[in-house]
C-alpha cells in the first residue's frame, strides 16, 4: 500500500496548511493527477502525485496544518491491484516522515462534510480554490460550468474557458490564493538562510548576442506574435545544456555533500504582480527545442501570476536563472536558493561598442553573472560554465 504525503515545496517550508481535496476514497488516479490543493507562503499549490491506482483512504481532514512528510492518503497502486493485493494498513517498519506531527494530523480522520447551500448538485461538486476565487469575482455561476480536473473537478481553466479566455482586471492585478506578505516573509528567509549557510562566489561575462538577435529577428518575421521567439528563451536553453555539461552546478548540497542531477529541471525567476517572486521548473529543459521551451515558460509565466504553480514546478528546480533585462536593469547578481548550488543572472541586452577583427563596431552586449557555492565547485570551473553559455549564444541555430 502507497502512501501519498505532503511534500516538500522548497527548502523554507516546514508545513502546509491542506485546503481541498480534488479526490475521494474510491477515485482512481493516474501519475501528474492534482488531488489536493495545500496553502503556503508561496500561495495555494496544486499538489500532484506520482502513482496511478485507486484512492484507499484519507487520512488528513481539511483545513489542517501538516508538516512535510506526514502520509495524507492511502493508495492502492496498479501493481498491486495486478497481483491482487489486500489493501492493509502500513506495517510499522514503514515509519512516518515527521514523528514530531500531532496525533490528530497521523490518525485517519474522515474529511469533514462541506455545507450544502442549494443546488445540492453544486454543493457536491469539486472546485479548486483558483477557480471559486475567479467564479466568485465574475459572478460564475460554477452549476454551469463543464469539469475537466481529477475525478470531476472544476479547476481554474475551466472558469477562464467559461468567460472566453478573459480574465478579471482584478486578477490580472492580483494573483488569487497568494499572500504576498506572507510570501515575502518566506522569501528573506530563504535568502538569509542563504548568504548565512552558502559561501558564494561570484562572476561576471559580457557576450556579444548580435548573431541570436539578428537570428530571432529572421525567424520571427514569419510568425503570429504569440508563436515569437524570445531572447529570454535562448538564455535558458544555453544554462540547461551548459549545466549538463557542468554537472557541479545542477544539483542540491543538502545534508553536507553535493548530489548532482542526472535531469537538468531550469527555475525561472517570475515577478508577481503586487511584490512577490516564484521561480517553478521548467523540466527538463535540456531535452526539449526552443519552440516548445518557449511554449513552456510562456505557460509557466501566466500559471505563476494566477496562483496556479503546482507542487512539481515549485520543488524540483535544479539551477535557477533570474532576468532583470526588461526593467532596464543591465546586471545583477542573485542570491543561490538552497538546496540548489547556483544561479545564474542576465540582464539588458545593450548596444554597445565593440572591438571585432580589429575595428570598433555597434554590437549588442547582455552581461550575465553566476553565483555560485564555493563548497562544491570554484572560480576557475565558474569561469569555464559562463564561457560555455556564452559560446552557446553565440551560436542560436545549435541550441
Amino acid at each position: 500500500m502507497a502512501e501519498f504525503r505532503m511534500p516538500s515545496l522548497g527548502a523554507d517550508m516546514e508545513a502546509g496548511t491542506l485546503v481541498e481535496w480534488l479526490v475521494k476514497p474510491g477515485d482512481r488516479v493516474k501519475r501528474g493527477d492534482i488531488v489536493a490543493v495545500v496553502e503556503t507562503q508561496k500561495g495555494a499549490i496544486e499538489i500532484e502525485i506520482f502513482e496511478a491506482g485507486k484512492i484507499e483512504q484519507i487520512l488528513v481532514g481539511l483545513n489542517t496544518n501538516v508538516p512535510v512528510g506526514t502520509p495524507l492518503a492511502r493508495i492502492q497502486t496498479e501493481r498491486e491491484e495486478a497481483a491482487g493485493t489486500v489493501a492493509t494498513a502500513p506495517s510499522p517498519a514503514a515509519p512516518v516522515a515527521l514523528s514530531a506531527a500531532p496525533p490528530s494530523i497521523l490518525a485517519p480522520v474522515a474529511p469533514p462534510s462541506p455545507p450544502a447551500p442549494p443546488p445540492a448538485a453544486v454543493a457536491r461538486r469539486r472546485v479548486s480554490p483558483a477557480a471559486r476565487r475567479l467564479a466568485g469575482a465574475q459572478g460564475i455561476d460554477l452549476s454551469i460550468v463543464t469539469a475537466s480536473g481529477p475525478a470531476g473537478a472544476i479547476i481554474y481553466a475551466d472558469v477562464e474557458r467559461r468567460l472566453g479566455g478573459a480574465v478579471a482586471d482584478a486578477e490580472k492585478k492580483r494573483a488569487p490564493g497568494l499572500d504576498l506578505d506572507a510570501m515575502r516573509t518566506a522569501i528573506a528567509a530563504a535568502m538569509a538562510r542563504s548568504k548565512r549557510e552558502i559561501p558564494h562566489y561570484y562572476l561576471e561575462h559580457q557576450v556579444d548576442v548580435t548573431v541570436s538577435e539578428q537570428w530571432l529577428t529572421q525567424k520571427n518575421a514569419v510568425r503570429p506574435p504569440d508563436e515569437r521567439l524570445l531572447i529570454g528563451a535562448l538564455m535558458v536553453r544555453s544554462v540547461a545544456l551548459a549545466a549538463r555539461r557542468f554537472p557541479a552546478f545542477n544539483g542540491f548540497y543538502r545534508d553536507g555533500k553535493f548530489e548532482p542531477s542526472r535531469a537538468v529541471h531550469v527555475g525561472v525567476a517570475i515577478a508577481i504582480r503586487g511584490g512577490g517572486l516564484a521561480a517553478p521548473a521548467l523540466h527538463d529543459a535540456d531535452q526539449i527545442q526552443l519552440d516548445e521551451l518557449m511554449t513552456r515558460m510562456r505557460d509557466l509565466v501566466q500559471r505563476t501570476r494566477a496562483g496556479r504553480i503546482r507542487s512539481s514546478e515549485i520543488s524540483d528546480p535544479t539551477i535557477t536563472v533570474t532576468s532583470l533585462g526588461e526593467r532596464g536593469v543591465e546586471t545583477l547578481y542573485g542570491i543561490i536558493y538552497p538546496p540548489q548550488v547556483a544561479i545564474l543572472g542576465f540582464g539588458k541586452v545593450v548596444r554597445r561598442p565593440w572591438v571585432i577583427d580589429g575595428a570598433i563596431g555597434p554590437r549588442s552586449i547582455v552581461t550575465m553573472t553566476l553565483s555560485a557555492d564555493h563548497r562544491v565547485s570554484d572560480g576557475h570551473a565558474g569561469a569555464l560554465f559562463l564561457a560555455e553559455i556564452g559560446m552557446l549564444l553565440q551560436e542560436p541555430d545549435k541550441l
